[in-house]
């Protein structure tokens, strides 16, 4: 009772004040001498309270676990925007919600930027992402802000913050949403070779403008999720939710090779849902077998009018859907496959687009609120069935867990998760690291930092080489 009592005093969204280097981090037990390279972390961390600022909408906020042989080090900063940097000029906010200027902002004043949701690395750079601006590149050891990355002019407007990356190819496949401009129905599609050179990139209409958080890359196609978190300038006009929950609208979502052109785009449709996060998609046949987790009700909007979508619909679950190209049917399939209450999918990617036997995904208590309660970690085989299953003490919370391999010929699922964990008790975070075949035994090593780390959003391992 008195750790519940703990857990309803105290969360860990509210940003921290400051940026601090920790070159000698204390650590309980051991870490595994394999891990030598850094995990970066991206989530929201605003340097100034805003009137009506969503959580998505927070300042970016980088943190990085630096690892070199059984030793840990530490360093945060704030990526520097054009929006950080104004509003640090100006000692206050100068934004509130999705890239709006609150009233009394400069006139000239046009980029909302925040690059606060996933960071990746690929061809030789590392980028910070938010879903409504090109990716900003970062200083790997600094992380000092470099500016926006736009492929040599090939690119423009939005990108999402869930590129796939080819394990085969080392193509990089991306998306944006709002791609003619805000609150549109346009998406943009494209991708980045192995080299960082930008190959492709188009455009074309949705049924509806919707937030569209993540999307689907198999060996061959690509599958574009619409799902009704829609989207209306009209509402943002008017002072009401830009985004809201409109179930009426369905789900669709559109499959296209990936070789082939956004012309010949074919929609698929089903009941209503929300997913923010993609575990793993492959082919079967005619078939495409797609893993998330899946939402009755998008949790964090509300209706058009304001009011909350249904608490007890706004949980997450693993789901299977499941598309026939035969053409026999425009109708996917969703096939819950487990009624654990879970966010923040991940696998090893080096299967990624690939048929998966390991996954992997960070776990809620059901009696707390959805993005407050993430609590444990499960391990699923490639059907969904349960391997193992981590909990924390009560009232601590659990970010996404991120698998690193043992090596690079190591096979699937023979490495360690890495996940930020938030001691409520403490008010402080530790970095785990879980055998990742044997979540049950709890962490091989804890790296301690003297502060906490705010619930944020995504993150990745970068090797040393």
């Amino acid at each position: 009772m008195q750790q519940d009592a703990v857990a309803e005093r105290r969360h860990n969204l509210a940003p921290i004040p400051f940026e601090a280097d920790a070159p000698f981090l204390t650590i309980i037990g051991e870490l595994p001498r394999e891990l030598n390279g850094t995990l970066y972390r991206n989530g929201p961390n605003p340097q100034f309270d805003a009137p009506g600022a969503h959580w998505f909408v927070g300042d970016g906020m980088l943190h990085a676990f630096h690892l070199d042989h059984g030793r840990a080090s530490y360093r945060n900063r704030w990526v520097r925007t054009p929006k950080w940097l104004a509003e640090h000029d100006a000692g206050r906010a100068l934004f509130g919600g999705f890239g709006r200027k609150l009233p009394d902002a400069p006139a000239n004043l046009t980029d909302g930027g925040v690059a606060n949701t996933n960071i990746i690395f690929h061809a030789g750079k590392l980028l910070a992402l938010e879903e409504a601006h090109l990716p900003t590149e970062i200083e790997p050891g600094t992380l000092a802000t470099r500016g926006y990355h736009n492929y040599q002019g090939r690119v423009a407007g939005s990108f999402t913050a869930h590129p796939k990356v080819d394990p085969v190819t080392g193509e990089l496949v991306f998306f944006g949403y709002n791609a003619a401009g805000p609150l549109t129905p346009a998406l943009s599609y494209g991708s980045i070779d192995a080299s960082g050179k930008a190959t492709r990139f188009e455009r074309f209409e949705a049924p509806y403008a919707s937030m569209v958080h993540d999307f689907i890359v198999t060996a061959n196609h690509v599958l574009f999720p619409i799902l009704p978190v829609t989207g209306s300038m009209e509402r943002a006009m008017s002072g009401r939710p830009p985004y809201a929950w409109e179930p009426d609208k369905g789900a669709y979502v559109g499959v296209v090779k990936r070789k082939g052109s956004a012309k010949d785009i074919v929609w698929f449709r089903a009941e209503a849902c929300y997913v923010f996060h993609v575990m793993n998609a492959w082919e079967d046949g005619d078939r495409i077998i797609a893993d998330v987790m899946q939402f009755e009700e998008a949790p964090l909007f509300t209706h058009p009018d304001g009011t909350p979508t249904d608490p007890k619909k706004s949980f997450a679950r693993h789901c299977r859907w499941t598309f026939d190209l035969s053409g026999n049917t425009d109708r996917f399939q969703q096939t819950y496959l487990d009624d654990l209450t879970g966010e923040f999918p991940r696998i090893d990617d080096r299967r990624a687009g690939l048929m998966n036997r390991h996954g992997w995904y960070a776990c809620a208590n059901p009696r707390l609120p959805m993005f407050g309660a993430l609590s444990g970690i499960v391990h699923v085989d490639g059907n969904g069935k349960r391997l193992g299953h981590y909990l924390l003490p009560a009232g601590d919370t659990i970010s996404e867990p991120v698998f690193v391999e043992r090596s690079t010929d190591a096979a699937e699922g023979d490495g360690w998760l890495l996940a930020v964990v938030w001691r409520a008790r403490e008010n402080r975070s530790d970095l785990a690291a879980f055998n990742a075949t044997d979540v049950e035994a709890g962490p091989v090593a804890l790296v301690q930092l003297g502060h906490r780390v705010p619930d944020g959003f995504h993150g990745n391992w970068v090797g040393a080489q």
